[in-house]
């Protein structure tokens, strides 16, 4: 197979720079030009509303390639150049200049969700630049409200009573976290909200903003607060794309090479890429950063036509309210939920609760509360479906061993 001459990646996130590290570090010889909607170099998004927010970053560390190393790279670097057009492999940038590649791998990711209605002064958090008015505004204020109880909603929560900040969360669903820990992890996730003093409303809808710090609620209540943010997950930044692409589960459809279908040239990562999923037979999209990871790998190798490693289950972490929640595998589509260790459910303490999720009384994920090694452990029984008596079995052996929570 001969390897395309020239490459273009549009999208300088995450999966767009893993794309480019692998490709070169296979020892890919030819031309790649990366294409970035944004000003700065390639950063990372999971610090924004972590350690950017909480204060323990500057916002230049979540840099993950700097201009000179890109250039290390041998890498032509279109920042600050939007793509607003594609024709078989040539990109049309927002200055009128076209780029035209033998291969294009598409990783313009998301862009945040907005409600209708929404004025422009309630923040949402995405980009470096949301997470650093946010910063500002959150050392002027005395009290939040925040539209969403995602992972992102209760991290942005934590660090505003870490704060000070009075904070009200308010969710459309029964649970927080319900997309990634189901209802079971939700209501564990629930009392870290609690505990901390957040007022969580839960199964409340959002009627209308009245202002920017004002928002009315499906069953006429009104709250106000000096900083209202929503966050209610994201959607693909696929609009500049023409409508003959196929799309699925909101994404690219593409298959489990990431390969955009019915095209040639195209390939796709990152989270607005919904790959064919064997395991569940549809296309699926992933928003996890360990995902995109390992799609970047296996589109490198499928261009140059090399083996890709062997994929690892789906990780993914939160830190709220002083423990790491993680989670391993796969938690939707299941239908059972089993306490595998800790009280979470319960009364008992959070920390040190791990939940095992079962489709079909097979292992698929694991979620733990501030519990590290123990759901490590779990990693052999995810790759190799182990059923729930032998699941159960382990989780026994490690009680008996005392094996701790940390």
């Amino acid at each position: 197979m001969t390897p395309p001459q020239h490459i273009v990646v549009v999208g300088a996130g995450l999966g767009g720079l893993r794309t480019i590290e692998r490709l070169r570090s296979s020892g890919y010889e030819g031309d790649i030009t990366l294409v970035g909607a944004e000003i700065h170099p390639p950063y990372d998004r999971p610090p924004l509303s972590k350690q950017v927010l909480d204060g323990s970053w500057q916002p230049d560390r979540t840099i993950l390639r700097d201009r000179s190393g890109l250039t290390e790279l041998r890498v032509t670097a279109r920042l600050g150049s939007r793509a607003v057009g594609l024709h078989g492999t040539t990109v049309t940038l927002d200055s009128g200049e076209v780029v035209t590649g033998d291969v294009v791998v598409l990783a313009t990711g998301t862009v945040a969700r907005r409600l209708p209605g929404q004025p422009e002064d309630v923040a949402t958090l995405r980009t470096l630049e949301d997470a650093q008015s946010l910063l500002l505004g959150l050392s002027r204020a005395r009290s939040m409200i925040i539209v969403g109880a995602g992972f992102i909603g209760a991290e942005v929560a934590c660090a505003a009573r870490r704060r000070g900040l009075d904070v009200t969360v308010i969710e459309a669903l029964p649970v927080p976290c319900v997309r990634v820990l189901g209802d079971a992890g939700g209501r564990v996730a629930a009392r870290l909200f609690t505990e901390a003093g957040v007022v969580l409303r839960s199964g409340e809808r959002i009627a209308g903003f009245k202002d920017g710090r004002t928002v009315e609620l499906a069953d006429g209540t009104v709250l106000s607060a000096d900083i209202v943010l929503v966050s209610v997950g994201a959607v693909p930044d696929l609009d500049w794309l023409p409508d003959t692409l196929p799309r699925a589960a909101d994404g690219l459809a593409c298959d489990t090479r990431g390969r955009v279908a019915g095209t040639s040239g195209l390939w796709a990562v990152g989270d607005a890429a919904a790959w064919w999923d064997v395991n569940t037979g549809t296309h699926r999209r992933s928003e996890h950063w360990t995902s995109t990871i390992d799609q970047a790998t296996r589109v490198a190798c499928d261009i140059l036509g090399t083996t890709p490693p062997a994929g690892t289950p789906e990780y993914v972490w939160s830190d709220q309210f002083g423990l790491k929640i993680q989670v391993l595998g796969r938690t939707e589509g299941t239908d059972e939920v089993v306490p595998l260790h800790g009280q979470g459910l319960g009364t008992g303490a959070v920390k040190g609760t791990v939940l095992g999720y079962f489709a079909d009384g097979v292992l698929t994920g694991v979620a733990s509360f501030g519990a590290p090694t123990r759901i490590m452990r779990y990693r052999t029984q995810i790759i190799a479906g182990a059923d729930r008596d032998a699941v159960l079995a382990q989780a026994a052996e490690m009680e008996q061993k005392g094996t701790q929570p940390t």
